[in-house]
């Protein structure tokens, strides 16, 4: 269960004119379900505490930035988030709570759906008639 819970940093860029956009993110964040805990220490620093069952970091920061804010743009913030996304992507999968279908899941599916020779019952020489 407690494998479960992300504690996470998110970090704003400076340069948006708004000075409090930690404050007001988390005043948006803090009715979403699946998230905790979420506390502004100071205007561009969130700190938040989330069930990755429920949502992750990925949906977090792509609700943020669809409400216009702006989240760091460095570098190293986009290598923490692109391990984070892979890392909680990994384990909701092994939780079965994936809500990503793979390729080639998609591909089988649609194969087995589609009529083909492999499933006639009927025998050979019924089958090559015409």
């Amino acid at each position: 269960m407690s494998s479960r819970i992300k504690h996470r940093e998110i970090e704003f860029d400076s340069l948006h004119p708004d000075g409090q956009q930690a404050d007001h993110a988390a005043q948006l964040l803090a009715k979403t379900k699946g998230i905790l805990n979420v506390s502004a220490p100071d205007a561009l620093h969130l700190m938040i505490s989330y069930d990755i069952k429920h949502i992750t970091l990925e949906s977090i920061v792509g609700l943020l930035l669809e409400a216009r804010f702006h989240i760091r743009n460095s570098l190293l913030a986009k290598l923490k988030q692109a391990l984070y996304r892979y890392t909680e992507d990994t384990e909701r999968a092994n939780l079965g709570v994936s809500d990503k279908q793979s390729t080639q899941q998609i591909f089988t599916n649609h194969y087995q759906r589609r009529p083909h020779g492999c499933r006639d019952r009927r025998p050979d020489h019924l089958r090559n008639y015409l």
